[in-house]
């Protein structure tokens, strides 16, 4: 049978900010969603992820749309956030992380990969605006984009089920 929220023993948000966790980042550029971006949180809270960067029009904790999609995770995940993602990506270039945006690009590494991030001090992933996904200029300052290949008739998928797929596939690669 299904366990009761109680039977799970989650820890709480102090222990969380306590916890060790994953080596990973997660920039937003542009993300016109609350409920995205709520979504995001709450999946960076469920990994363990280090922080998110919400960047340029991206919206900012404490606001209702937000928090009806991450469920509190707004709190116990750190972020900050940056006018300009691109400087998000010099700083966490600055702190020894490997940058990656995910976007269709020329040259991409498709998912799954074997890519391995042992050689950085954890990695960042930058996920797009909702139409026009990551800036080129900020693409351009990246270490490589990574891509999850698609078979259907779209080109693309909501931001923050990408996100859930992204950091996913990050964090069994680590674990």
């Amino acid at each position: 049978s299904k366990l009761k929220t109680l039977e799970m023993q989650r820890m709480s948000v102090e222990e969380f900010h306590e916890a060790e966790k994953t080596p990973l980042i997660v920039v937003l550029d542009d993300v016109r969603s609350m409920h995205n971006v709520g979504s995001i949180f709450r999946t960076c809270d469920a990994f363990r992820a280090e922080a998110v960067y919400l960047c340029g029009i991206t919206a900012c904790p404490p606001m209702n749309e937000i928090h009806k999609t991450a469920l509190g995770a707004e709190d116990s995940v750190a972020w900050q956030y940056f006018k300009d993602a691109r400087d998000a990506v010099s700083a966490l270039h600055d702190a020894g992380y490997k940058v990656m945006a995910v976007e269709q690009c020329e040259g991409s590494t498709k998912l799954p990969s074997d890519i391995y991030y042992s050689d950085s001090n954890g990695i960042a992933v930058i996920l797009g605006n909702e139409v026009h996904g990551v800036h080129q200029e900020v693409i351009d300052m990246c270490d490589g984009c990574l891509e999850i290949p698609q078979f259907g008739t779209k080109h693309s998928l909501n931001v923050s089920v990408t996100g859930g797929i992204i950091i996913w596939e990050i964090v069994r690669k680590i674990l």
